[in-house]
Protein backbone atom coordinates (compact mmCIF):
# COMPACT_ATOMS: atom_id res chain seq x y z
CA UNK A 1 0.00 0.00 0.00
CA UNK A 2 2.74 2.58 1.04
CA UNK A 3 4.63 2.02 -2.21
CA UNK A 4 1.01 2.87 -4.32
CA UNK A 5 0.31 5.74 -2.49
CA UNK A 6 4.58 7.12 -2.88
CA UNK A 7 4.55 5.89 -6.73
CA UNK A 8 1.64 8.46 -6.94
CA UNK A 9 2.74 10.93 -5.33
CA UNK A 10 6.63 10.48 -7.13
CA UNK A 11 4.65 10.29 -10.36
CA UNK A 12 2.44 13.67 -9.67
CA UNK A 13 5.67 15.33 -8.71
CA UNK A 14 7.39 14.28 -12.49
CA UNK A 15 4.04 14.93 -13.75
CA UNK A 16 3.72 18.43 -12.51
CA UNK A 17 6.39 19.96 -14.55
CA UNK A 18 4.95 18.78 -17.62
CA UNK A 19 1.62 20.18 -16.56
CA UNK A 20 2.82 23.65 -15.31
CA UNK A 21 4.68 24.10 -18.34
CA UNK A 22 1.61 22.98 -20.53
CA UNK A 23 4.34 20.44 -22.43
CA UNK A 24 3.65 18.07 -25.04
CA UNK A 25 2.00 15.01 -22.94
CA UNK A 26 2.75 12.27 -25.96
CA UNK A 27 6.32 13.69 -26.29
CA UNK A 28 6.53 13.25 -22.69
CA UNK A 29 5.66 9.95 -22.16
CA UNK A 30 8.57 7.88 -22.97
CA UNK A 31 10.81 9.73 -20.26
CA UNK A 32 8.12 9.63 -18.00
CA UNK A 33 7.78 5.70 -18.29
CA UNK A 34 11.57 5.20 -17.99
CA UNK A 35 11.90 7.47 -14.82
CA UNK A 36 8.83 5.66 -12.75
CA UNK A 37 9.72 2.01 -14.09
CA UNK A 38 13.25 3.00 -12.54
CA UNK A 39 11.23 3.35 -8.70
CA UNK A 40 8.35 1.12 -9.61
CA UNK A 41 6.68 -2.02 -10.93
CA UNK A 42 4.63 -0.61 -13.88
CA UNK A 43 3.36 -1.19 -17.17
CA UNK A 44 4.02 1.81 -19.88
CA UNK A 45 -0.12 1.82 -20.25
CA UNK A 46 -0.45 2.36 -16.87
CA UNK A 47 2.27 4.98 -16.62
CA UNK A 48 0.50 6.81 -19.93
CA UNK A 49 -2.38 6.81 -18.73
CA UNK A 50 -1.42 7.69 -15.19
CA UNK A 51 0.15 11.29 -16.50
CA UNK A 52 -2.80 12.05 -18.83
CA UNK A 53 -5.12 11.91 -15.94
CA UNK A 54 -2.32 13.54 -13.69
CA UNK A 55 -2.50 17.05 -16.07
CA UNK A 56 -6.21 17.13 -15.92
CA UNK A 57 -6.40 16.52 -12.14
CA UNK A 58 -6.53 18.99 -9.20
CA UNK A 59 -3.83 18.36 -6.35
CA UNK A 60 -2.36 19.76 -4.04
CA UNK A 61 1.49 19.51 -4.31
CA UNK A 62 2.43 20.02 -0.83
CA UNK A 63 0.34 17.12 0.22
CA UNK A 64 2.66 14.49 -2.37
CA UNK A 65 5.50 16.07 -1.13
CA UNK A 66 4.82 15.23 2.45
CA UNK A 67 3.96 11.29 1.57
CA UNK A 68 7.76 11.27 -0.04
CA UNK A 69 8.78 12.94 3.32
CA UNK A 70 7.32 10.53 5.40
CA UNK A 71 8.15 7.61 2.97
CA UNK A 72 11.45 8.48 2.83
CA UNK A 73 12.12 9.53 6.14
CA UNK A 74 15.84 10.41 6.38
CA UNK A 75 16.46 8.34 3.39
CA UNK A 76 18.30 11.27 2.04
CA UNK A 77 19.99 8.70 -0.65
CA UNK A 78 16.37 8.29 -2.00
CA UNK A 79 15.59 11.43 -1.93
CA UNK A 80 18.59 13.19 -3.95
CA UNK A 81 17.69 10.14 -6.65
CA UNK A 82 13.94 11.68 -6.68
CA UNK A 83 15.50 15.18 -7.02
CA UNK A 84 17.94 13.88 -9.73
CA UNK A 85 14.59 12.54 -11.78
CA UNK A 86 12.32 15.33 -11.24
CA UNK A 87 15.66 17.60 -12.58
CA UNK A 88 15.83 15.31 -15.54
CA UNK A 89 11.96 15.98 -16.64
CA UNK A 90 13.05 19.66 -16.10
CA UNK A 91 15.54 20.06 -18.60
CA UNK A 92 13.94 16.77 -21.19
CA UNK A 93 12.63 19.87 -23.06
CA UNK A 94 12.56 23.73 -22.93
CA UNK A 95 12.95 24.71 -19.09
CA UNK A 96 11.31 27.81 -17.63
CA UNK A 97 12.29 30.31 -14.67
CA UNK A 98 8.98 28.86 -13.04
CA UNK A 99 10.46 25.19 -13.16
CA UNK A 100 13.44 25.69 -10.71
CA UNK A 101 11.70 28.02 -8.25
CA UNK A 102 9.62 24.57 -8.03
CA UNK A 103 12.12 22.41 -8.13
CA UNK A 104 13.83 24.53 -5.12
CA UNK A 105 10.81 24.39 -3.54
CA UNK A 106 10.66 20.83 -3.39
CA UNK A 107 14.05 20.08 -2.73
CA UNK A 108 13.48 22.72 0.35
CA UNK A 109 10.65 20.61 1.50
CA UNK A 110 12.32 17.45 1.18
CA UNK A 111 15.50 18.82 2.84
CA UNK A 112 13.53 20.15 5.35
CA UNK A 113 14.99 19.39 9.22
Amino acid sequence: MMENKIKKSVGILFANIIKVDDRDIEKSVPLFCELMGQNFECTHEEVKDFLYDVVKEEYDLDTHIKIINDALCDDNLSKFHVLEQLNHVIYSDTITPQDYEIFEEIKNKLFAS
